[in-house]
């Protein structure tokens, strides 16, 4: 395989990568956080390579095999990542959930190509346009669904229930077996990848970046004025105040700590926001130390107010999937 048909076969998918992020104008998603994803996918690819071989010995046809279980198999350990990802909190919006995805068919494709690249060495260049424009791009956005989908109806339900990551990867894995079956020419369907996807990016970037705005002005004005009558000293007068003299039952140190954890996490998720919005004029934001001995005071603070403590401040605390993802912003 000479080096025009190994870069055909490796660079469109990886600059389609390259694009996503430069498209972020938030930059929700790190350098760090992409490479993760990318050596996932490849994880994931050398998953599927031994479940697939498996399958084949245990007597399922080679056919049968490309066409219907292969898609199963691959997208759900694809998935599986970004199931991760979602429910640990780490990722905020459509945009993180359709890079991330992104990354991971990347990485997968990287691998399952450099594998035909050592099996199929002499095969021609028309081969590599199908694979690197069709089959790899294909599985980027196979897993950018995924991300999309379930990041989609775990907001809606405000639950992250494995059930609903389902509906994506059943998508993900029809939409991959339709591609294997090839009814239609190869190279219509790798056209038709390179068209569709840039559609479905510029659908998912616009709704994103508006939920995005939607959000940063939402919670600055509420972090801001409750922080505000924290540190003046009259929150006594404000419905947090209430809420905390009500709970007599607790030791008045408790809830100090509490009214402390309050502020600090409200001083973080400040500092978050403010990141972002440096982020979208094109400035970088570098972290002091001071976040981090925030972060060691909260972790302290949490351990002192105990289960009963931490379960009692959380109808105080934004505590919604992206208000959680917001710390992560700070924690990379």
């Amino acid at each position: 395989m000479n080096a025009l048909t190994l870069l055909v076969g490796l660079s469109p998918v990886v600059l389609f990568l390259g694009a996503l992020i430069l498209m972020d104008s938030y930059k929700l998603v790190s350098w760090k956080s992409v490479a993760a994803a990318l050596a996932a996918g490849a994880c994931s690819a050398l998953a599927a390579l031994l479940v697939n071989r498996f399958l084949l010995q245990a007597g399922l046809d080679e056919m049968a095999l490309h066409r219907y279980a292969a898609p199963v198999v691959e997208e759900s350990l694809k998935a599986a990542y970004l199931v991760y990802l979602i429910r640990s909190a780490r990722v905020g919006f459509l945009v993180d959930a359709a890079i991330m995805g992104f990354a991971v068919g990347t990485g997968f494709a990287l691998v399952e190509n450099l594998y035909f690249a050592r099996e199929m060495a002499g095969a021609g260049l028309g081969l590599w346009l199908v694979r690197g424009l069709g089959t790899a791009v294909m599985l980027g956005s196979a897993s950018a669904i995924v991300g999309i989908i379930s990041k989609s109806l775990t907001d809606r339900r405000g639950s992250t229930s494995l059930l609903l990551f389902l509906p994506g990867i059943a998508l993900a894995a029809a939409a991959h077996a339709l591609f294997n079956s090839f009814f239609v020419n190869p190279l219509v369907s790798a056209a038709a990848m390179v068209i569709a996807m840039p559609i479905l990016v510029g659908i998912v970037f616009e709704r994103s970046d508006r939920a995005t705005r939607e959000w940063l002005g939402e919670g600055l004005d509420h972090d801001m004025e409750l922080l505000q009558a924290i540190e003046s000293g009259h929150v006594e007068d404000t419905p947090v105040g209430a809420y905390l003299a009500s709970l007599s039952r607790l030791p008045g140190p408790v809830v100090a700590d509490m009214l402390c954890l309050l502020r600090i996490h409200l001083e973080l998720s400040l500092r978050a926001k403010g990141i972002l919005i440096a982020r979208a004029a094109g400035v970088e934001v570098p972290l002091d130390e001071e976040v981090h001995a925030n972060f060691e005071e909260m972790r302290y603070l949490e351990r002192s107010i105990g289960k009963t403590g931490r379960i009692a401040i959380l109808p105080l605390r934004r505590t919604s999937a992206r208000d959680l993802w917001q710390l992560h912003v700070l924690g990379e």
